[in-house]
């Protein structure tokens, strides 16, 4: 029997059982020296908690324990689809399964509206790379129980309850190809059944008994909502530079990713380098997945991205693109912008997207996502070889390169 000793359940001793076997090879740890070179050279990469980890030999195994110690996750023949990504298949899709169930499961309610919204919601589809992230964190870190199942569902829930809350906050009417829940429902539903998702989901961490698991994900909401009462002070306002924009997309996008590479290492009992490490992937993948997303609302096919392409700039959101072609644009483009974030909206929507084109500010945009992306493969150099860590690599390829 295996005890984390870095941290105390909530009541009694949680453990794992050990077991051994042959490591699993990665092929492509080229490609993590190349992004831990990109990384170094450029991007908004500076602040403390977002490092770029250097490339060095494996270290995240508890002290005094052989490499071989710990048993990679084996591959998974023919699993159901639960997971977006279809590479993502052969390691996480009986997980992710399970995850379904513990989602289904955990909303059932005795009052209608809420099993018919959250039927809605959960059977809605979605990337889930938040959850799948948790999930290859404790596979990458020799987890072999069922908690993380759990925990990954707890991580799906806070972010669908924040999507909900978003929805009626911003007025959307389309997400993931589906009219929004407060387009179906009401509003009023929406920010109920949105509450019920937050106070489930703490009761599923309960059930956890782990103190780390619960501080982690309580400090990871409150900055969420941080960064969602930030977005909304600075709708509109046109003078918002880079640092506040990713002060905003750190709290309200990249920390629920962080939070999901934490637990995911908390779980497989983790070294606390790994941990860290695990932390620095998600803060890089989430805010490389976020750049992307605001790109994609100018350059995305809403059939593909599942919502209107324009949204966030009727809803006066100053997002990357636009920071950089006002600060490199001609007086009049910038006069455009202004003019569409002040409330001009989807009628300036055309000679907005002009501007950017012009002055290559999606292009910006998408090599910032770029630096992100290899800041998170560099911080995974540490793991030891598996195919979970494999798929963390190809993850934050994906996030800097998708489409949808």
């Amino acid at each position: 029997m295996r005890v984390c000793a870095r941290e105390h359940p909530l009541v009694g001793v949680e453990s794992t059982a050990g077991s051994s076997g042959k490591p699993w090879i990665i092929t492509s740890f080229e490609q993590i020296e190349q992004a831990s070179a990109t990384a170094g050279k450029s991007g908004h990469v500076t602040q403390e908690a977002r490092k770029t980890t250097s490339v060095e030999s494996p270290v995240c195994l508890e002290r005094g324990e052989a490499p071989s110690s710990r048993r990679a996750s084996p591959a998974v023949s023919s699993p159901p689809s639960f997971v977006t990504l279809d590479f993502l298949n052969p390691v996480i899709g009986s997980d992710m399964a399970a995850v379904d169930r513990v989602l289904r499961d955990s909303l059932s309610s005795n009052v209608a509206l809420i099993r018919q919204v959250a039927d809605y919601i959960i059977g809605g589809g979605g990337k889930r790379l938040r959850p799948a992230l948790l999930l290859l964190a404790a596979n990458a870190c020799g987890y072999e129980g069922h908690d993380h199942h759990t925990l990954a569902a707890v991580i799906e829930m806070i972010h669908t309850a924040t999507l909900l809350h978003d929805d009626v906050v911003d007025e959307s009417q389309l997400r993931r190809g589906h009219a929004t829940a407060n387009a179906h429902f009401g509003n009023p539903a929406a920010v109920l059944v949105g509450d019920f998702l937050y106070s489930r989901a703490f009761q599923l961490m309960v059930g956890v008994n782990r103190m780390r698991v619960l501080a982690i994900v309580a400090d990871a909401t409150n900055l969420i909502a941080e960064g969602e009462v930030l977005q909304l002070m600075h709708a509109g306002d046109a003078a918002i530079d880079e640092r506040a924009y990713f002060a905003v997309i750190e709290r309200k996008t990249a920390k629920l990713f962080e939070a999901a590479g934490r637990l995911g290492a908390v779980l497989g009992c983790a070294s606390a380098k790994c941990e860290d490490a695990l932390a620095r992937y998600g803060m890089h993948l989430g805010t490389a997945f976020q750049i992307m997303d605001d790109v994609l609302d100018y350059s995305g096919d809403a059939a593909q991205i599942g919502k209107n392409v324009g949204d966030d700039l009727g809803e006066g959101k100053m997002t990357l693109p636009l920071i950089r072609a006002l600060a490199i644009g001609t007086p009049q483009e910038a006069d455009v912008i202004r003019h569409a974030i002040a409330g001009g909206g989807l009628t300036d929507f055309a000679p907005v997207v002009a501007a950017l084109h012009r002055t290559g500010a999606l292009d910006y945009a998408r090599d910032r996502a770029h630096v992100e992306s290899s800041a998170a493969a560099a911080a995974v150099a540490v793991l030891p070889a598996s195919p979970a860590a494999g798929s963390l690599l190809q993850l934050s390829t994906f996030a800097a390169h998708r489409t949808y």
